[in-house]
């Protein structure tokens, strides 16, 4: 399995039609990857908060028309990152969204935990009410997005939903670069999964993004990393390391049924 993980920036100063043209030329360089994975809100550029409103779509809209379009001129499975997607009802969510080579939309995910902290996507996003899991020819194929990573108990769900690989889209800060890296690592050990994180670079709204967009496989093992500049990285990666991982020691096997049932006691002076 070749994925490529396209790292881009969303420079304030580019129109929202040029950068999708030019990280259409990205994708298009991809071709000969299985699997091509872009960042969180890229188009818009996630610190842009007062262009939400603006740029949302429904997801059936334009962009993601052009997504598909992409994902089967490629003839690979794409991950367009995530879009502004707004509901029937005029709410907004971060959504994430997923390809198949034959430009059909077999996945999608709304980020369940919106940031809150100097950011106003919890005041703008509804946040997501569910996780699953699509089989792909590579395993069943999940998603998360950025400040999910902070959350082992959702990751859990998306072990109970059948995941084997996550793909994760993010905007990670250049400030919180370690934690971005502890995350992505902690998740792939503790669920036993390959987790795909692709993160967005450059300057936006004054905050240095982080970059260093990386694949690690269940034991921890980092098989790719990006450094900070946009780009193309690659990672050559045997997808029967999930499974053969879980076999060889079977960590998840030994969870209890419900942590809920355990006394919990408070400490004691």
């Amino acid at each position: 399995m070749k994925i490529a993980l396209v790292q881009i920036g969303s420079p304030e100063d580019e129109p929202v039609a040029a950068r999708f043209d030019r990280v259409a030329g990205l994708v298009r360089s991809a071709a000969s990857a299985d699997l091509i994975v872009l960042p969180e809100l890229w188009a818009t550029g996630y610190f842009a908060f007062d262009d939400y409103a603006r740029d949302a779509e429904p997801a059936d809209g334009p962009s993601l028309a052009r997504l598909g379009e992409l994902a089967r001129e490629t003839g690979a499975y794409l991950h367009g990152g995530s879009f502004v997607e707004r509901l029937p009802d005029g709410a907004l969510r971060n959504t994430a969204v997923l390809f198949d080579p034959t430009g059909e939309l077999v996945h999608s995910y709304s980020k369940v935990h919106v940031f809150g902290y100097q950011s106003k996507e919890a005041q703008l996003l509804k946040p997501g009410d569910h996780v699953s899991a699509v089989a792909t020819p590579f395993g069943a194929v999940a998603g998360t997005t950025c400040y999910d990573l902070r959350f082992p108990e959702l990751w859990r769900c998306l072990v109970d939903a059948g995941a084997e690989i996550v793909i994760v889209p993010a905007a990670w800060p250049a400030a919180r670069l370690a934690h971005w890296r502890l995350f992505t690592t902690a998740r792939a050990v503790e669920d036993q999964v390959l987790v795909v994180a692709c993160n967005a670079t450059g300057t936006q709204g004054g905050v240095e993004l982080g970059g260093h967009s990386r694949v690690v496989d269940p034991w921890g093992t980092v098989l790719a990393e990006a450094g900070t500049e946009e780009g193309i990285t690659w990672c050559d990666v045997d997808p029967g390391v999930v499974p053969a991982t879980r076999e060889q020691f079977p960590v998840l096997d030994d969870r209890l049924p419900s942590y809920r049932e355990l006394t919990i006691r408070g400490a004691h002076a």
